[in-house]
């Protein structure tokens, strides 16, 4: 189907500003979050809101932690935003982990990982890996459930979601879910949609070079192409969303195809008519943005209360 016609207007205000990828580092972080605050869900009030720090492998990382009212102990949302490694903060999805807060009555953390170019690969799968495995151990000191942790993100950090469900299969913690969202899961290859939809539609080619750029990695190690994984079998249930016009949809689509090869319980949704991005950063005027954060909420309530 085509284009709705709200990311139409959305994708022809954004050409007629500077492309990040012409931007500095400090510049293009400022911009993506301040289009995410302006473009995204609208947050919602939750009991509390609290920004901390948790122990890493290379210092602390700083975490934002959603807690709903009531009483707990409440299930535990891991939650990695997108970016390309190289942009991207909590503040860029408050929206939607304010509301996944609410309607799960569930602790959200949401994790300012490690980027480039100050830090390179593999700091951010280290530093996701770091929390999540904390989470696990500490989920108590949040008022958590440590038996009930699924793991989130968009993008890149749909990405550190596939890997930390494949790391914690084997090192812990237990995941209830994963949610993959519009993941990048295979950069070693080119896929048919990159060049079907690389170019005007936000996540473009030559965006995703300037990614490449400030956060290079190898494209055969599996921690960044989750899909050249040796095993997937026994990894958690997984949500995994695509959109109609994203480059990344095939490769997102083939991981979800592994892991259901696998003999792992997956659901994969493709949302016609929608860019990469529509529910991490532009629900607020996509579509169908805030369709699919609801249907990763009723997702993510079925693990969390009736799993």
């Amino acid at each position: 189907m085509p284009i709705d016609p709200n990311t139409h207007a959305l994708l022809d205000a954004m050409a007629k500003g500077t492309p990040m990828h012409e931007m500095t580092v400090e510049r293009a972080r400022q911009t993506f979050d301040a289009m995410s605050d302006r473009s995204g869900l609208a947050p919602v009030e939750v009991a509390e809101v609290v920004e901390r720090t948790v122990p890493g492998p290379a210092g602390d990382i700083g975490v934002r932690v959603y807690t709903p009212e009531g009483d707990g102990p409440f299930p535990v949302l891991v939650y990695f935003p997108g970016g390309g490694f190289v942009v991207g903060t909590p503040q860029s999805v408050h929206g939607p982990c304010s509301v996944w807060c609410n309607q799960l009555s569930a602790i959200v953390v949401s994790v300012d990982y490690r980027k480039g170019p100050e830090n390179l690969f593999p700091a951010a799968t280290d530093d996701a890996i770091a929390v999540t495995r904390w989470v696990g151990e500490h989920a108590g000191e949040l008022g958590g459930d440590p038996a009930r942790i699924a793991v989130a993100g968009d993008s890149a950090g749909g990405n550190l979601s596939a890997v930390v469900a494949i790391d914690a299969r084997d090192n812990g913690p237990t995941l209830a879910a994963q949610v993959l969202i519009y993941p990048a899961t295979d950069i070693s290859k080119p896929y048919p949609s990159l060049k079907e939809h690389g170019e005007g539609k936000f996540l473009t080619k030559d965006l995703l070079r300037w990614f490449g750029k400030n956060y290079p990695s190898d494209p055969n190690d599996w921690r960044s192409s989750p899909l050249l994984a040796d095993d997937v079998a026994g990894v958690a249930p997984a949500f995994v969303v695509t959109a109609e016009y994203d480059p990344l949809r095939d490769q997102g689509e083939a991981y979800a195809q592994r892991l259901a090869d696998a003999g792992v319980p997956v659901q994969a949704r493709r949302y016609d008519g929608q860019i990469h991005g529509f529910v991490a950063n532009l629900a607020g005027v996509t579509g169908l943005g805030r369709t699919a954060v609801d249907d990763i909420g009723e997702y993510l309530d079925g693990v969390f209360h009736d799993g």
